[in-house]
């Protein structure tokens, strides 16, 4: 990318990251809770209050013991398939062969297409996000005990909107706990509020990232200020709770969480609902798109 077309870019682009040589913080330019709450919202307005406030929620025991023995039968048995075998759609440990996430499962598993469908999830994300949705990305993770290895704070945002062209903050993700999620098992940490601010990163993105990131990423990570800033504003929460238990967290909040040295594994399966109004355009990096396995296109 030349100059003048980097110039042109951020003109053009509310959320510009990675073209700068300093990080910068920008507030955040859309809604959070796009839907009007009414007596028929699949949630109160206590928590859709404190969704916009805090950018996340947390439903202890959200499904039912045999819905998780089910999905947590075939996540393990996906383990073991890929456990010797390649495929895109497989991403392994960065240092060691561990499987580490299995994405597109919406795609690939009719098990667990029928959690993403699952009426439960779909009415609060329609809710939330004011339309009806479509998942962008669903992948497994898996954090074995003893070997689980971190993911560093990041915003979801920003990788969807460099690498994939997602135009607005009209997202958001769906963690379910498949085992116990305990302060020692390597829990997902968030920073409550910090979905108000989009933290601008530094330096260009390497043609086909994806295939290094998604191992371990380095850019598009925030830098060691903003995180800080944002943690002593809003505080880091560490929602945890028994295996069926939900987060469901706005695609702006600063989130991660560290590796796994204890002997309990934790497994989660991810799900990213997307308004059908915020559909993904050119990625904002100027480079092509990263595969349908990580970013579902052009779906009616």
């Amino acid at each position: 990318m030349t100059a003048e077309q980097a110039s042109r870019r951020i003109a053009a682009d509310r959320y510009p990251s990675r073209v700068r040589s300093e990080p910068e913080l920008l507030v955040r330019a859309d809604p959070v809770l796009y839907g009007a709450w009414s007596p028929d919202s699949p949630i109160t307005q206590a928590r859709a209050n404190e969704y916009e406030q805090k950018g996340y929620l947390f439903f202890e025991s959200f499904f039912s013991p045999d819905e998780v023995a089910a999905w947590k039968a075939e996540l393990g048995r996906l383990q073991r398939f890929y456990r010797e075998r390649e495929a895109e759609h497989v991403i392994r440990e960065p240092d060691s062969d561990e499987v580490r996430s299995v994405f597109a499962v919406h795609d690939n598993n009719p098990v667990f297409k029928g959690l993403a469908e699952h009426k439960r999830l779909t009415s609060v994300a329609r809710f939330l996000l004011g339309s009806d949705t479509y998942v962008h990305q669903s992948r497994i993770n898996f954090k074995p005990g003893f070997s689980g290895k971190e993911f560093y704070w990041h915003s979801d945002f920003e990788t969807w909107h460099v690498e994939d062209g997602m135009p607005a903050m009209r997202a958001l993700s769906v963690s379910i706990a498949l085992e116990d999620n305990n302060p020692y098992n390597g829990p997902l940490m968030v920073m409550p509020g910090s979905h108000k601010t989009f933290v601008a990163s530094v330096g260009r993105t390497p043609e086909d990232h994806f295939k290094q990131s998604l191992r371990k990423q380095e850019y598009g990570v925030p830098d060691k200020d903003s995180l800080t800033r944002l943690a002593r504003e809003g505080g880091i929460d560490m929602p945890v709770g028994k295996a069926g238990s939900l987060l469901v967290f706005d695609c702006n909040l600063m989130h991660g969480s560290s590796s796994n040295i204890s002997p309990y594994p934790r497994s989660n399966v991810f799900i990213v609902y997307n308004s059908v109004e915020n559909r993904l355009v050119t990625p904002f990096s100027g480079q092509k798109p990263r595969p349908p396995f990580i970013a579902t296109r052009d779906r009616e």
